[in-house]
């Protein structure tokens, strides 16, 4: 499983990046926008929000999706143990602490505006055949949504948990494409074709790209959507884990294959994860 590392000012940056996704539904994107003094900036700044009593300020308070969720309250589809992790989740109109509203609302739209043109790179390298399954081109399908979501993960040390319990069990994501600033620590891997675990970089600075269901099923497999999960740390390394993953959305009403909007799709598959009851 060869996960190109991809240069983005390069002039071979567009089909280096579609080869990779294409293949083994990663890619790594070096030398882009946003810096790694901003990267830092906010894994420091909300850092601090999950040491603190703060975060229970935030509570998601369903229906809404948004806001803080407490440890445990995910598992990864059909599984019945809950995944080792803490998070936020931030949508366009989503409540912020007020110190870290600025730089967070910067950096969704700076990912999501990252967003819009590695679509138009996967839209513009794809075989017509492909294309043509399309309801309409990719990057178009993200046109004002405000489904695109922020997430920002805290999985802390790893300690007296039951047997099978994981930071994040295997799994795949239900959006377009996921854009991944580098987590903290590692422990990000991808299952390749043969069935074995891959480590992915998490160097300092990089995004890691990644295919989702709906990508998938709007080619027909064609760009594929890789199991990947965040294993426990090692002896020795047992410390917090920091994530920011920004998930790419579709609007609610976007087909993706006829007779399956996006919305219809994604409903579904929060009920899976257990982040909606599954009835009502």
């Amino acid at each position: 499983m060869k996960v190109e590392t991809v240069d983005y000012k390069a002039p071979d940056a567009r089909p280096a990046l579609q080869r990779s996704l294409r293949d083994t539904g990663f890619a790594v994107l070096a030398n882009h926008p946003i810096t790694s003094d901003r990267i830092n900036s906010i894994y420091d700044g909300w850092r601090a929000f999950f040491a603190s009593e703060e975060k229970f300020d935030f509570a998601v308070q369903p229906p809404r999706h948004d806001g803080y969720f407490a440890f445990r309250s995910e598992n990864a589809k059909d599984s019945s143990v809950k995944d080792l992790k803490e998070f936020f989740h931030v949508y366009p109109d989503s409540p912020l602490p007020e110190n870290l509203a600025r730089m967070t609302k910067a950096i969704y739209a700076d990912l999501q505006n990252l967003g819009f043109e590695i679509l138009s790179w996967i839209q513009q390298e794809t075989p017509d055949e492909i294309t043509s399954q399309f309801s309409m081109p990719l990057d178009d399908m993200m046109r004002g949504s405000k489904q695109s979501l922020l997430r920002i993960l805290h999985y802390p040390p790893v300690e007296n948990v039951e047997q099978g319990a994981t930071r994040a069990a295997a799994h795949e994501d239900i959006n377009l494409i996921t854009l991944l600033l580098s987590g903290s620590k590692p422990g990000l891997q991808a299952k390749d074709a043969n069935g074995n675990w891959q480590d992915i970089s998490c160097d300092s600075g990089m995004i890691t790209i990644n295919n989702g269901d709906m990508l998938a099923m709007a080619s027909n497999d064609y760009y594929p959507s890789t199991t990947h999960r965040v294993v426990n740390p090692v002896v020795g390394q047992n410390h917090s884990r920091y994530s920011m993953p920004m998930f790419l959305h579709p609007r609610s009403e976007v087909l993706l294959k006829p007779g399956i909007t996006a919305d219809n799709y994604l409903q579904a598959r929060l009920k899976e994860i257990g982040l909606k009851p599954k009835t009502g």
